[in-house]
């Protein structure tokens, strides 16, 4: 067996693996974790992208490990910043890798490539998994939301862009099939590049978190309409009021840092502490770009790789 074989082999479980994550992860999610309903989508959309990696974060930091522990068991600063990077890389890697097999299609550079994915990422984490599915949340109008989560949206994407685009243009460079979106390798380099990203981005957003600039992993049964508290459901569920009262008590809990008063408090943030992020994460945008220019190839095209491979 030659290593293309093994690697392609290789692959297959993975997505094999893959499938049985989300399909559990979803399962779990709609049966029995009381997860917001944007998480529980968020949390399917980031397991199909990195498999068996975001089933076991997703275990450690998500599912209800019984009746009514939910909100305790979210609550450590560690697994609200974990919800924050779920968010982001839902809406961010799906603008992406739908950029980038639109892109591979139409022949276009790899430079160019980038800054499509880059726009449509943004884009689409921004307009739609942040502001529309959040706006209930914020308190506001879409419009008011926009305003809302553009700074955390985009230096989380500054962030998760950094991991994505070495992985991507490095990878591909030493494989040209792997610009192909109808081969197994181009989704298995997807795959990879989204667990790079979410770990580049993970640090932005537990200071985002820890900040009140964006919200963390919350659960319905004390995040309701506008992330308010609600009354408990079932007769069962009432030892839940000392543990929401614990909850927004505590710094760093699911409702302190889900609820639109916390999310407000922006002023205790100062203007220097965001540009300082903000530069960061530009700078390791940056660092991302070079080290991919490089060690990689950012003028190859699709069209001209398949032309090569016949």
């Amino acid at each position: 067996m030659n290593s293309d074989n093994a690697i392609d082999i290789l692959l297959w479980v993975w997505f094999a693996l893959t499938f049985l994550s989300t399909a559990y992860v979803a399962y779990d999610l709609f049966a029995r974790t009381p997860a917001m309903k944007i998480m529980k989508w968020g949390w399917i959309f980031v397991t199909l992208y990195t498999g068996p990696v975001g089933f076991v974060v997703y275990w450690l930091s998500c599912r209800e490990p019984g009746k009514t522990t939910h909100e305790k068991f979210i609550a450590p600063l560690w697994k609200q910043s974990v919800g924050s990077t779920i968010h982001c890389l839902a809406g961010d890697a799906t603008g992406i890798i739908v950029a980038a097999a639109i892109t591979s299609f139409l022949g276009l550079p790899m430079g160019i490539d980038l800054v499509v994915e880059y726009l449509a990422g943004f884009g689409f984490g921004l307009l739609i998994f942040q502001a529309l599915f959040m706006r209930v949340m914020l308190g506001g109008s879409y419009w008011q939301a926009v305003k809302k989560v553009f700074f955390p949206e985009w230096v989380s994407m500054n962030a998760v862009m950094a991991g994505m685009i070495p992985v991507m243009v490095i990878l591909m460079t030493r494989d040209m099939q792997a610009m192909e979106p109808t081969g197994a390798r181009f989704w298995g380099i997807m795959s990879l590049a989204s667990l790079v990203g979410a770990v580049i981005a993970y640090p932005v957003n537990w200071w985002l978190v820890k900040s009140h600039l964006k919200h963390g992993m919350g659960t319905e049964r004390v995040l309701g309409k506008g992330g308010e508290k609600v009354a408990p459901l079932h007769p069962e569920m009432k030892t839940m009021e000392n543990s929401a009262h614990e909850i927004e008590t505590s710094r760093s809990n699911a409702a302190d840092a889900t609820s639109p008063r916390a999310m407000a408090q922006t002023r205790d943030v100062s203007a220097a502490s965001k540009v300082v992020v903000a530069l960061l994460t530009i700078v390791l945008l940056a660092g991302g770009v070079a080290v991919a220019a490089r060690l990689g190839d950012m003028s190859m095209r699709a069209e001209r790789n398949t032309m090569q491979m016949k």
